[in-house]
Protein backbone atom coordinates (compact mmCIF):
# COMPACT_ATOMS: atom_id res chain seq x y z
CA UNK A 1 0.00 0.00 0.00
CA UNK A 2 1.45 3.65 -1.15
CA UNK A 3 1.78 6.11 1.50
CA UNK A 4 1.08 9.45 1.35
CA UNK A 5 4.28 11.62 1.76
CA UNK A 6 3.76 14.04 4.78
CA UNK A 7 5.23 16.76 2.97
CA UNK A 8 4.28 17.43 -0.35
CA UNK A 9 6.50 19.18 -2.48
CA UNK A 10 5.95 22.52 -2.55
CA UNK A 11 5.11 24.84 -6.03
CA UNK A 12 8.15 27.07 -7.46
CA UNK A 13 8.60 30.59 -7.21
CA UNK A 14 7.80 31.28 -10.77
CA UNK A 15 4.69 29.28 -10.39
CA UNK A 16 3.18 30.44 -7.33
CA UNK A 17 4.23 33.98 -8.58
CA UNK A 18 2.26 33.07 -12.00
CA UNK A 19 -0.73 32.12 -10.30
CA UNK A 20 -0.89 35.13 -7.93
CA UNK A 21 -0.69 37.44 -11.36
CA UNK A 22 -3.59 35.15 -13.19
CA UNK A 23 -5.55 35.65 -10.14
CA UNK A 24 -4.86 39.59 -9.69
CA UNK A 25 -4.49 41.06 -13.47
CA UNK A 26 -4.46 44.35 -12.43
CA UNK A 27 -0.87 43.64 -10.73
CA UNK A 28 0.34 41.78 -13.53
CA UNK A 29 -0.81 45.13 -15.96
CA UNK A 30 1.18 46.68 -13.16
CA UNK A 31 4.19 44.53 -13.80
CA UNK A 32 4.47 44.73 -17.73
CA UNK A 33 4.03 48.45 -17.12
CA UNK A 34 6.63 49.51 -14.60
CA UNK A 35 9.46 49.38 -17.07
CA UNK A 36 8.48 51.14 -19.39
CA UNK A 37 6.98 53.76 -17.47
CA UNK A 38 9.70 54.34 -15.53
CA UNK A 39 11.86 54.71 -18.39
CA UNK A 40 9.36 57.16 -20.00
CA UNK A 41 8.82 58.86 -16.65
CA UNK A 42 12.64 59.61 -15.61
CA UNK A 43 14.51 59.41 -19.02
CA UNK A 44 12.01 61.37 -21.44
CA UNK A 45 10.22 63.52 -18.96
CA UNK A 46 12.70 64.20 -16.49
CA UNK A 47 14.31 65.20 -19.53
CA UNK A 48 11.66 67.22 -20.91
CA UNK A 49 11.06 69.15 -17.02
CA UNK A 50 14.66 69.45 -17.11
CA UNK A 51 15.02 71.59 -20.98
CA UNK A 52 12.07 73.10 -19.59
CA UNK A 53 13.33 74.61 -16.37
CA UNK A 54 16.98 75.83 -17.94
CA UNK A 55 15.17 77.74 -20.26
CA UNK A 56 13.40 79.77 -17.42
CA UNK A 57 17.53 80.81 -16.31
CA UNK A 58 19.45 83.15 -17.89
CA UNK A 59 23.09 83.56 -18.85
CA UNK A 60 25.40 86.24 -17.18
CA UNK A 61 26.49 88.52 -20.01
CA UNK A 62 29.60 89.89 -18.07
CA UNK A 63 30.58 86.49 -16.36
CA UNK A 64 29.18 83.74 -18.73
CA UNK A 65 27.75 81.68 -16.36
CA UNK A 66 24.12 80.49 -16.21
CA UNK A 67 21.98 82.32 -13.33
CA UNK A 68 19.48 79.72 -11.93
CA UNK A 69 16.83 82.41 -11.02
CA UNK A 70 13.69 81.77 -12.28
CA UNK A 71 12.69 84.16 -15.46
CA UNK A 72 11.43 85.52 -18.98
CA UNK A 73 14.74 87.32 -19.93
CA UNK A 74 15.64 84.34 -21.92
CA UNK A 75 12.41 84.51 -23.80
CA UNK A 76 12.14 88.18 -23.99
CA UNK A 77 15.75 89.42 -25.07
CA UNK A 78 17.05 86.09 -26.50
CA UNK A 79 14.56 83.67 -28.28
CA UNK A 80 12.06 86.98 -29.08
CA UNK A 81 14.40 88.71 -31.23
CA UNK A 82 14.03 89.23 -34.68
CA UNK A 83 16.84 87.35 -35.68
CA UNK A 84 15.76 84.05 -34.00
CA UNK A 85 12.17 84.80 -34.81
CA UNK A 86 13.79 84.50 -38.81
CA UNK A 87 15.04 81.78 -37.85
CA UNK A 88 11.97 79.80 -36.43
CA UNK A 89 10.17 81.22 -39.58
CA UNK A 90 12.75 79.76 -41.61
CA UNK A 91 12.21 76.17 -39.65
CA UNK A 92 8.79 75.67 -39.72
CA UNK A 93 8.11 76.82 -43.36
CA UNK A 94 10.54 74.66 -44.69
CA UNK A 95 9.13 71.90 -42.86
CA UNK A 96 5.54 72.53 -43.45
CA UNK A 97 7.12 72.82 -47.80
CA UNK A 98 9.22 69.23 -47.13
CA UNK A 99 5.71 67.84 -45.76
CA UNK A 100 3.10 68.95 -48.46
CA UNK A 101 6.52 67.90 -51.38
CA UNK A 102 6.57 64.10 -49.76
CA UNK A 103 2.21 64.08 -49.69
CA UNK A 104 2.06 64.80 -53.32
CA UNK A 105 5.30 62.30 -54.13
CA UNK A 106 4.34 59.44 -52.10
CA UNK A 107 0.43 59.56 -52.50
CA UNK A 108 0.78 58.24 -56.55
CA UNK A 109 3.51 55.79 -55.44
CA UNK A 110 1.54 54.52 -52.56
CA UNK A 111 -2.09 54.25 -54.18
CA UNK A 112 -0.32 52.36 -57.14
CA UNK A 113 1.57 49.96 -54.73
CA UNK A 114 -1.73 49.68 -52.92
CA UNK A 115 -4.19 48.76 -55.76
CA UNK A 116 -2.68 47.87 -59.17
CA UNK A 117 0.86 46.67 -58.04
CA UNK A 118 0.81 42.66 -58.26
CA UNK A 119 2.72 40.64 -55.32
CA UNK A 120 6.26 40.46 -56.79
CA UNK A 121 6.19 44.33 -58.13
CA UNK A 122 4.85 45.31 -54.76
CA UNK A 123 7.95 43.71 -53.05
CA UNK A 124 10.43 45.25 -55.05
CA UNK A 125 8.43 48.48 -54.61
CA UNK A 126 8.97 48.00 -50.47
CA UNK A 127 12.40 46.68 -51.31
CA UNK A 128 13.00 50.03 -53.20
CA UNK A 129 11.29 52.20 -50.56
CA UNK A 130 13.09 51.19 -47.48
CA UNK A 131 16.41 50.28 -48.64
CA UNK A 132 17.90 53.86 -48.35
CA UNK A 133 16.70 53.46 -44.69
CA UNK A 134 19.70 50.50 -44.73
CA UNK A 135 22.40 52.60 -45.04
CA UNK A 136 24.00 55.42 -42.79
CA UNK A 137 22.17 59.06 -42.67
CA UNK A 138 25.10 60.68 -42.73
CA UNK A 139 26.22 58.54 -45.99
CA UNK A 140 22.88 59.29 -47.69
CA UNK A 141 23.62 63.31 -46.90
CA UNK A 142 26.88 63.67 -48.02
CA UNK A 143 26.10 61.61 -50.74
CA UNK A 144 23.30 64.21 -52.15
CA UNK A 145 26.48 67.00 -51.33
CA UNK A 146 28.25 65.36 -53.97
CA UNK A 147 25.51 64.78 -56.23
CA UNK A 148 24.45 68.64 -56.25
CA UNK A 149 27.64 70.15 -56.42
CA UNK A 150 28.47 72.24 -59.25
CA UNK A 151 30.60 68.80 -60.42
CA UNK A 152 27.54 67.01 -59.93
CA UNK A 153 25.26 64.70 -61.61
CA UNK A 154 22.18 67.06 -61.44
CA UNK A 155 24.36 69.81 -62.78
CA UNK A 156 25.81 68.20 -65.39
CA UNK A 157 22.39 66.85 -66.78
CA UNK A 158 21.04 70.52 -66.64
CA UNK A 159 23.63 71.60 -69.00
CA UNK A 160 23.34 68.66 -71.13
CA UNK A 161 19.82 69.31 -71.43
CA UNK A 162 20.72 72.98 -72.17
CA UNK A 163 18.99 74.23 -68.98
CA UNK A 164 22.02 75.64 -67.08
CA UNK A 165 20.91 78.94 -67.64
CA UNK A 166 17.21 77.87 -66.42
CA UNK A 167 19.72 76.61 -62.99
CA UNK A 168 21.62 79.42 -62.96
CA UNK A 169 18.44 81.46 -62.80
CA UNK A 170 17.04 79.53 -59.96
CA UNK A 171 20.06 79.57 -57.97
CA UNK A 172 20.24 83.40 -58.34
CA UNK A 173 16.44 83.77 -56.53
CA UNK A 174 16.70 85.55 -52.77
CA UNK A 175 16.26 83.34 -49.88
CA UNK A 176 16.29 79.88 -52.37
CA UNK A 177 19.32 79.93 -54.14
CA UNK A 178 23.26 80.16 -53.30
CA UNK A 179 26.52 79.59 -54.75
CA UNK A 180 25.46 75.66 -56.12
CA UNK A 181 22.32 73.27 -55.23
CA UNK A 182 24.99 72.17 -52.61
CA UNK A 183 25.00 75.15 -50.33
CA UNK A 184 21.30 76.43 -51.01
CA UNK A 185 18.04 76.34 -49.54
CA UNK A 186 16.62 74.45 -52.60
CA UNK A 187 19.37 71.68 -52.47
CA UNK A 188 18.28 71.41 -48.16
CA UNK A 189 14.83 71.09 -49.67
CA UNK A 190 15.64 68.28 -51.94
CA UNK A 191 17.78 66.60 -49.76
CA UNK A 192 14.83 66.87 -47.00
CA UNK A 193 12.00 65.23 -49.42
CA UNK A 194 14.68 62.58 -50.29
CA UNK A 195 15.72 61.77 -46.80
CA UNK A 196 12.25 61.47 -45.00
CA UNK A 197 9.87 60.08 -48.13
CA UNK A 198 10.00 56.68 -47.15
CA UNK A 199 8.18 57.78 -43.85
CA UNK A 200 5.40 59.53 -45.84
CA UNK A 201 4.90 56.34 -48.37
CA UNK A 202 4.56 53.78 -45.38
CA UNK A 203 1.48 55.21 -43.74
CA UNK A 204 0.12 56.40 -46.75
CA UNK A 205 0.47 52.95 -48.06
CA UNK A 206 -1.15 51.06 -44.82
CA UNK A 207 -4.16 53.72 -45.34
CA UNK A 208 -4.84 52.92 -48.93
CA UNK A 209 -4.68 49.08 -48.29
CA UNK A 210 -7.67 49.79 -45.72
CA UNK A 211 -9.67 51.19 -48.45
CA UNK A 212 -12.28 48.23 -49.24
CA UNK A 213 -11.94 47.93 -53.02
CA UNK A 214 -15.76 47.64 -53.14
CA UNK A 215 -16.41 50.78 -51.87
CA UNK A 216 -14.52 52.35 -55.11
CA UNK A 217 -16.19 50.14 -57.57
CA UNK A 218 -19.64 50.99 -55.36
CA UNK A 219 -18.83 54.79 -56.70
CA UNK A 220 -18.07 54.08 -60.14
CA UNK A 221 -21.09 52.32 -60.10
CA UNK A 222 -23.07 55.05 -58.92
CA UNK A 223 -21.73 57.20 -62.10
CA UNK A 224 -18.87 58.91 -60.13
CA UNK A 225 -16.41 60.09 -62.33
CA UNK A 226 -12.89 58.91 -61.83
CA UNK A 227 -11.99 62.60 -60.05
CA UNK A 228 -14.91 62.49 -57.90
CA UNK A 229 -14.48 59.37 -56.53
CA UNK A 230 -10.52 60.16 -55.88
CA UNK A 231 -11.66 63.38 -54.09
CA UNK A 232 -15.06 62.28 -52.35
CA UNK A 233 -13.90 58.79 -51.32
CA UNK A 234 -10.35 57.96 -51.91
CA UNK A 235 -8.64 60.91 -50.13
CA UNK A 236 -10.93 60.98 -46.83
CA UNK A 237 -10.53 57.37 -46.59
CA UNK A 238 -6.89 58.08 -46.96
CA UNK A 239 -6.21 60.70 -45.24
CA UNK A 240 -5.46 59.61 -41.70
CA UNK A 241 -2.30 57.96 -43.30
CA UNK A 242 -1.28 61.12 -45.36
CA UNK A 243 -1.46 62.83 -42.08
CA UNK A 244 -0.02 60.02 -39.91
CA UNK A 245 3.03 60.70 -42.35
CA UNK A 246 3.11 64.12 -42.06
CA UNK A 247 4.01 63.37 -37.96
CA UNK A 248 7.32 62.31 -38.83
CA UNK A 249 8.40 64.53 -42.00
CA UNK A 250 7.17 67.63 -39.89
CA UNK A 251 8.50 67.12 -36.75
CA UNK A 252 12.11 65.18 -38.21
CA UNK A 253 12.34 68.65 -40.42
CA UNK A 254 11.48 70.63 -37.36
CA UNK A 255 14.38 69.21 -35.55
CA UNK A 256 17.54 68.29 -38.32
CA UNK A 257 20.99 70.18 -38.04
CA UNK A 258 22.93 67.39 -40.02
CA UNK A 259 21.49 68.77 -43.49
CA UNK A 260 21.14 72.20 -43.03
CA UNK A 261 24.66 71.95 -41.94
CA UNK A 262 26.05 70.13 -44.47
CA UNK A 263 23.72 71.18 -47.71
CA UNK A 264 22.33 74.53 -46.88
CA UNK A 265 23.86 77.80 -47.15
CA UNK A 266 24.80 80.19 -44.36
CA UNK A 267 21.06 80.39 -43.22
CA UNK A 268 20.82 78.80 -39.83
CA UNK A 269 17.28 76.12 -38.62
CA UNK A 270 16.61 75.53 -35.09
CA UNK A 271 18.73 72.82 -34.88
CA UNK A 272 21.62 74.34 -35.56
CA UNK A 273 21.23 77.25 -33.50
CA UNK A 274 20.66 74.75 -30.14
CA UNK A 275 23.77 73.44 -31.65
CA UNK A 276 26.27 76.19 -31.65
CA UNK A 277 24.35 77.61 -28.58
CA UNK A 278 24.89 74.39 -26.51
CA UNK A 279 28.29 73.96 -27.90
CA UNK A 280 29.79 76.53 -29.20
CA UNK A 281 29.21 79.38 -27.47
CA UNK A 282 27.83 77.86 -24.04
CA UNK A 283 24.44 79.53 -23.43
CA UNK A 284 22.63 76.65 -22.23
CA UNK A 285 19.19 78.61 -21.36
CA UNK A 286 18.81 79.98 -24.81
CA UNK A 287 18.84 76.56 -26.77
CA UNK A 288 16.68 75.26 -23.97
CA UNK A 289 14.37 77.82 -25.08
CA UNK A 290 15.07 77.05 -28.73
CA UNK A 291 14.18 73.59 -28.05
CA UNK A 292 10.82 74.39 -26.61
CA UNK A 293 9.78 76.14 -29.29
CA UNK A 294 9.58 72.63 -31.55
CA UNK A 295 8.22 70.85 -28.66
CA UNK A 296 5.71 73.47 -28.40
CA UNK A 297 4.91 73.14 -32.37
CA UNK A 298 4.73 69.58 -32.36
CA UNK A 299 2.49 68.98 -29.32
CA UNK A 300 -0.26 71.80 -31.30
CA UNK A 301 0.39 69.24 -34.05
CA UNK A 302 -0.30 66.16 -32.62
CA UNK A 303 -3.83 67.45 -31.31
CA UNK A 304 -4.54 68.36 -34.60
CA UNK A 305 -3.42 64.95 -35.98
CA UNK A 306 -5.27 63.28 -33.20
CA UNK A 307 -8.26 65.14 -34.12
CA UNK A 308 -7.55 64.00 -37.88
CA UNK A 309 -7.44 59.84 -37.07
CA UNK A 310 -3.89 59.84 -37.63
CA UNK A 311 -2.98 57.46 -34.74
CA UNK A 312 -5.65 54.98 -36.06
CA UNK A 313 -3.17 54.68 -39.22
CA UNK A 314 0.10 54.47 -37.33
Amino acid sequence: MATVPSNPPQPSVMRRLGAFFFRHPNWSLVALLILPMFWLGVFYLGSLAALLTQSFFRLDGFTGRVVRQFGLQTYQKGLFTPANMDVIGRTLLMAIVVTIASAIIAFPLSYYMARYARYRMRAILYLLVLLPLWSSYIVRVYMWKIILSQEGVLTWLFNICGLGGVLQAILNLPGVGGSSLSFSMLGTFIVFVYIWLPYMILPINAALERVPKSVIEASGDLGASPGYTFRHVILPLAWPGVVAGSIFTFSLTLGDYIIPGVVGNSSFFIGQVVFVQQGTAGNIPLAAAFTVVPVVIMGIYLLIARRQGAFDAL
